[in-house]
């Protein structure tokens, strides 16, 4: 049987002042599972030391000219080597010396494994009340009444699954929507999927969100009704 390898994958855009400790703690967290591995930083246009600070941390990286978190996730796991994929944000608001945690339940049979942020140790400061105790409840409540998935945090953006889970779910959306359109997927194919607690850090002064809340609030609960369409009635699922 052939020995897994893990391939962390980090969109990016203008982080600087966080990216080399996100590297830095992604290859703690291979290191820690006993595996070999990599970080894959996936460069979405960034004009400022990004690129070099990934380089001198020890990632390899892609520069990626489509716009977009979907569109720099996508490229990542193109060209991941890894039989297992992680991906996660650029802005050390995730601890990755957590993966092992992830890791172990992905030996014991699970194909897809995502973080749950509510439920860890969440710095108080880490997330906008908006975002805390409105926008994920609401959209993770849409997503488990139409595909039943076991999760209860749907925006957490550090998960793991398998390079086969991946192929399966034939991902296609470019923007922040593609995390839930991964997890209705996910639940669609008919993955064996599990939610665990981690911890979650506020973001560094100098490190800005590229979420918009109201825009991409709204086009993850399009895609969710899209979705539900395309289960209930057959709709197309084209982006």
């Amino acid at each position: 049987m052939k020995t897994p390898s893990i391939s962390v994958v980090l969109p990016c855009l203008n982080e600087e002042e966080t990216l080399g400790a996100s590297v830095k703690k992604a290859l703690e967290g291979i290191r820690a599972c006993g595996v070999e591995g990599e970080v894959v930083v996936a460069d979405n246009g960034s004009h400022d030391r990004s690129i070099q600070i990934a380089k001198e941390s020890g990632a390899r990286v892609i520069e990626v000219k489509r716009k977009g978190y979907g569109s720099a996730l996508m490229a990542g796991f193109q060209e991941a080597k890894g039989s297992i994929f992680v991906m996660g944000d650029s802005d050390d608001t995730y601890d990755f010396r957590e993966i092992p945690q992830f890791y172990s339940h992905i030996q014991n049979g699970y194909d897809f494994v995502s973080g749950n942020r509510l439920m860890g140790d969440i710095d108080p400061l880490a997330m906008p009340w908006v975002h805390r105790y409105v926008g994920v409840p609401v959209l993770t409540l849409l997503l488990n009444i139409f595909f039943w998935t076991p999760i209860r945090d749907g925006h957490c953006g550090l998960r793991m699954f398998t390079r086969d889970a991946y192929k399966k779910m034939n991902l296609q959306y470019t923007g922040m929507e593609y995390a839930s359109e991964m997890l209705m997927k996910a639940s669609l194919v008919g993955l064996r999927m599990k939610e665990i607690p981690i911890s979650y850090g506020q973001r560094h002064n100098k490190s800005y969100s590229k979420l918009n809340t109201y825009r991409d609030g709204f086009r993850h609960l399009r895609l969710i009704l899209k979705f539900a369409g395309h289960k209930f009635f057959g709709t197309s699922l084209s982006p």
